[in-house]
């Protein structure tokens, strides 16, 4: 088998780019929350990963159901119905305003009424959409580099799914944080984190070890394959995971396997399915939950 291609992804030369693409994803799954019922850990406001892109996967709508489809290979975004109607809204270098102006335009086109929460989530600047014309770049050829990473992360994430035999979410993409998880529960219940919000209560309502991959942020510029506990057990922090290039990042407060150093491995898929089940088997154990019981023997 040829191997995967695992492009470049420097957070400097597209940082613009990617704060742009993060608010189209926001305003798109957005629709999606906003039009579904809620699923336990809110599994029914993500994103999946295509051939071509992104996609909502069927929102219902009355009667009839649509779907929005983010398409990186054509640059495009695509809403079709179960009414045969379609419309399609070039991606390219234009504001979040522009953009959120003509796609809700296009909505109410096919006869779609949603209001969503025009306020940016776990993102720096809070700018509501309508109003932000500050993020306004496009660089194909990155978008196209983002998209090449989760296609191949989404199939390593389905790999590693596989033998768990306990509760686990799909693998999925959180427009919140514009990042793609995967995500096992012990099945205990725990106590939200102190001061929680809504989202955080529900998303944490139970103990789970989550891995993903996510593009970083001004607090972490680069991007990275990621892994946490949630409750963390004592000593975490502390334990040894694989690769050896792999960490814990204190002021993240999980570990981290940079996606530079994923690429310069001899064998990147072997890195990345090395990272998830050691960090898996570090914080599984620490916590205490019932493996036997969990996992699928050899």
């Amino acid at each position: 088998m040829t191997p995967l291609e695992w492009p470049p992804l420097p957070y400097s030369e597209w940082e613009s780019t990617r704060d742009t693409l993060h608010m189209w994803t926001q305003i798109v799954g957005k629709t999606r929350k906003g039009l579904t019922p809620l699923v336990n850990h809110w599994w029914n406001v993500t994103l999946y990963v295509t051939p071509r892109g992104l996609t909502t996967s069927t929102i219902p709508f009355g009667r009839e159901a649509f779907e929005v489809q983010f398409d990186f290979i054509r640059h495009r975004l695509l809403i079709s119905t179960s009414t045969g109607a379609e419309r399609s809204i070039e991606l390219r270098a234009r504001s979040v305003a522009d953009f959120y102006g003509e796609y809700m335009a296009s909505l109410r086109s096919l006869g779609i009424e949603v209001k969503i929460h025009t306020t940016p989530d776990e993102f720096d600047d809070k700018t509501p959409f309508e109003q932000d014309s500050k993020h306004a770049s496009y660089d194909k050829k990155y978008v196209e580099n983002f998209w090449r990473i989760l296609l191949n992360a989404d199939r390593i994430f389905k790999q590693f799914r596989s033998p768990f035999l306990g509760k686990c979410s799909p693998v999925h993409f959180f427009w919140g944080s514009i990042d793609l998880a995967v995500t096992r529960f012990s099945g205990k219940r725990v106590a939200p984190p102190k001061g929680a919000d809504a989202m955080t209560r529900e998303g944490y309502s139970h103990e789970v070890i989550s891995c993903g991959f996510w593009p970083g942020d001004r607090r972490y510029k680069q991007a990275a394959f990621y892994s946490y506990t949630m409750p963390a057990p004592a000593g975490l922090e502390k334990e040894k995971v694989r690769p050896s290039s792999a960490y814990w990042d204190t002021q993240m407060g999980e570990f981290f396997l940079k996606y530079d150093d994923v690429r310069a491995a001899a064998y990147p898929e072997q890195a990345i399915l090395d990272f998830c089940q050691s960090t898996y088997e570090a914080g599984a154990t620490l916590a205490q939950w019932d493996r036997q019981a969990l996992e699928r023997s050899a």
